[in-house]
């Protein structure tokens, strides 16, 4: 095969059977890789109402065609299985490293089945692949665990592994790649560590062949020169990070402070990408074959909160910044860090805090229950929390590692989570930005931003600007150009941030001569519509209704102050108009003319077969 390296790889843990497969052709067609592939193979193979946490629940890392060809940011790779945190579809995806030494091992794909009777790592070096005694890696941060695994296999291995949250089956933790990367939302962590994997070495000397080289590069290079063009992926995003978004969102009232009760936050500028390249910044970093290098290499000097790593980037600015209401740069970036040596997703992190410091400020958690006071803007507190979080320290400790709804839930006050079918919300307000209003409550894992990020339309224009308050045609933005396109892409193998500067048409123009696959700009919209679809039936088969589809009661409700005050989130109103556009019925679910469109007639009838 070309592009694809035409191999998966079946890992049961139980017995310790290891098998290889070829990858079906027809399958790369239809799904694409990476996100559609796996998110596939999930639903054939497994019931979708299992739980999450049990033997019977796989778990998958998926490439895309494109990754690790060269093509630009193309360093993609996926993480798919039912999600602990949420009961629906998981797919954690991330950058880095890991995914292109996948391929060259000769994987597009990777199945673990059951579980190990005792801790193990898998060690793949190329066609080899052992299966090796973890219990003197238990316990050990994500860093640790890269240096001894590395020392046992070879030190040009690549590393995915969970940290300590992962072992004790934290839903919020992540699988962490490359020592700092983190596959992070939803839970992937906890189901890694259900099966007693602690990590997943991989070492490839192979390479991936290209059907149509000198097409391939000719396609490639138009989109490094458009990426290195362009003013916000290779300006904001290079100069600042992702937390140039800070000032400008902040900016516009639309910046969520204090567990969703505000839109602006007076400390927005003191915690921003220009704060952290002033006072923290070490360097910037990439991805594989990324020129980009939006991440941050950030290190506190001395005080309290001294360290060195990578990040905060935007979104865990935010969630220990501004919606736990602590301008304290130093304590953000040391959360941030904290993070990462447990293996927790910072986002669900932050917003758990958040949660708890509304119930307690509101008396709805006892003092004695925490063991210290827990409000707004104390960012002591704040990191004293996210360490109990991380080490699943007592009761209160064990309620927030498993996010921010079950916190709220167990003190009876759900109406305090900030979130959609149990995943805590992104940094953009749906009070202001009604395209995320609408995608958030319909996106397929929960409140995710990146499945469906409409504010590229209505902050920055791309690709044309719609106003961020104005509901006519949202419905349809939401679904074609953002949902179904960012399936699509995250099916390839190439970074989101890309499309900031390139759309299909470019991503297409390198997958055709990459794979000798019959790609175009038509079939691609099709098949993210086709890979959304199947998601949609994933979590049906798994007992989600339109009921789901929906946002916390305070976001429907007008902001109370700041720019955007009296905007709510419009939702009712329009959901019809998007299930109708989806081709489903009144109540989410596809219709049978929709499926046979899609060619899920029959995948429909066979879940878990």
């Amino acid at each position: 095969m070309h592009g694809y390296v035409g191999k998966i790889l079946r890992i049961n843990l139980t017995d310790q059977k290891i098998t290889r497969e070829p990858l079906d052709p027809q399958l790369c067609e239809t799904y694409v890789g990476g996100r559609g592939l796996t998110s596939y193979l999930l639903y054939r193979e497994m019931d979708p109402a299992v739980d999450p946490l049990g033997p019977e629940n796989k778990l998958m890392f998926g490439t895309g065609p494109l990754t690790g060809t060269g093509a630009v940011a193309a360093s993609r790779y996926v993480v798919v299985c039912k999600a602990p945190l949420t009961g629906t579809i998981a797919c954690s995806n991330s950058g880095g490293f890991f995914g292109p030494e996948m391929k060259f091992a000769g994987y597009d794909v990777i199945i673990f089945e059951g579980k190990a009777e005792k801790p193990v790592y898998v060690w793949i070096n190329d066609d080899k692949v052992e299966i090796r005694s973890a219990e003197k890696l238990m316990g050990l941060s994500p860093e640790e665990t890269d240096d001894a695994v590395r020392a046992a296999t070879s030190p040009m291995a690549k590393v995915a592994c969970i940290g300590p949250a992962g072992e004790k089956m934290s839903l919020i933790a992540g699988v962490l790649n490359d020592r700092q990367r983190l596959a992070a939302r939803s839970g992937v962590g906890a189901v890694m560590g259900s099966k007693n994997l602690k990590a997943i070495a991989v070492r490839g000397t192979g390479s991936i062949k290209l059907a149509d080289p000198e097409g391939f590069w000719f396609a490639a290079l138009d989109v490094l020169k458009k990426v290195m063009n362009d003013p916000v992926s290779f300006g904001s995003f290079r100069a600042y990070g992702t937390a140039n978004l800070v000032n400008l969102i902040n900016e516009m009232g639309a910046y969520p402070t204090r567990n969703f009760q505000e839109e602006v936050f007076d400390g927005a500028a003191a915690t921003s990408g220009e704060a952290i390249a002033e006072n923290i910044l070490v360097k910037n970093r990439a991805c594989f074959a990324c020129p980009i290098a939006c991440t941050r290499v950030s290190e506190v000097k001395d005080g309290p909160y001294k360290g060195r790593g990578e990040g905060p980037e935007y979104e865990t600015t935010w969630s220990f910044g501004a919606l736990c209401g602590v301008s304290n740069l130093d304590a953000i970036t040391k959360a941030n860090f904290l993070c990462r040596d447990y293996g927790i997703d910072s986002m669900s992190a932050g917003s758990t805090v958040a949660c708890a410091m509304e119930l307690f400020e509101k008396g709805y958690i006892p003092e004695s229950d925490i063991g210290f006071p827990l409000r707004f803007g104390d960012h002591e507190a704040m990191i004293r929390a996210t360490v109990m979080m991380g080490e699943r320290d007592g009761d209160f400790g064990a309620l927030m590692a498993d996010g921010s709804y079950r916190l709220a839930e167990h003190y009876g006050h759900t109406e305090l989570f900030m979130g959609v079918k149990k995943l805590e919300m992104a940094a953009y307000s749906p009070r202001v930005f009604q395209g995320m209003a609408l995608h958030y409550a319909t996106s397929n894992r929960g409140a995710c931003h990146v499945r469906g990020n409409t504010v590229a339309a209505e902050l920055y224009g791309i690709p044309k600007y719609v106003p961020p308050d104005m509901l006519e045609g949202k419905e349809e933005l939401v679904r074609r150009p953002f949902q179904n396109s960012t399936a699509f892409v995250d099916s390839s193998g190439i970074c989101l941030f890309t499309k900031f500067a390139i759309t299909h048409r470019e991503i297409v123009a390198m997958m055709a001569p990459a794979t000798g696959i019959d790609f175009t700009f038509d079939k691609s919209i099709t098949q993210g519509d086709r890979i959304w679809n199947l998601e949609r039936l994933f979590n049906l088969r798994a007992g989600f209704t339109d009921a789901d589809d929906t946002l916390p009661s305070r976001l429907l409700e007008p902001v109370p102050g700041g720019p955007r005050a009296g905007n709510r989130a419009v939702l009712q109103e329009n959901l019809q108009t998007y299930y109708a556009l989806r081709g489903w019925d009144e109540h989410g679910v596809p219709t049978k003319q929709k499926l046979e469109e899609l060619g899920l007639e029959d995948v429909w009838g066979v879940a878990g077969g």
